[in-house]
């Protein structure tokens, strides 16, 4: 089941603030900035294997109740803020429920060896040359 295809709209808590930073008269009075909580442990459409990992990955962006917080304030309206917030949650869960792919250890080829060999045997003459020279 795509992750986009769970309704987990449902389990979201928005929050609206005034936005930091410049903007004259537009930040004083406007709400835009978003905020986005969702609890991760309570959460219906999760399993507990995905909780888990979700809680190990994201630990820095979990606060102590459970909840993923995530914020947007990019733009000074609302509802394109509310809307870039979802969207950040959506790949960032992406991101932490896709599995790493496991590395194989290669061996290196034969000429990448000699072409590492040759380059030590240069650097090699190269400092012996700098030394001075007995009489």
């Amino acid at each position: 089941m795509e992750l986009r295809d769970r309704n987990f709209q449902d389990e979201f808590v928005f929050q609206a603030s005034r936005s930091s930073g410049p903007g004259g008269q537009n930040v004083n009075k406007v709400s835009s900035k978003v905020e986005l909580r969702f609890n991760i442990t309570v959460s219906a459409f999760l399993s507990e294997d995905e909780k888990v990992i979700l809680c190990s990955k994201l630990v820095n962006k979990i606060n102590k109740m459970g909840e993923l917080v995530l914020i947007a304030q990019t733009d000074r309206s609302q509802l394109k803020n509310k809307e870039k917030v979802i969207e950040k949650f959506y790949l960032l869960l992406e991101k932490a429920l896709t599995p790493q792919k496991k590395r194989f250890r290669t061996k290196p080829t034969r000429a990448s060896v000699e072409r590492r060999l040759e380059s030590k045997r240069v650097q090699s003459i190269i400092k012996a040359s700098r030394k001075d020279i007995d009489l």
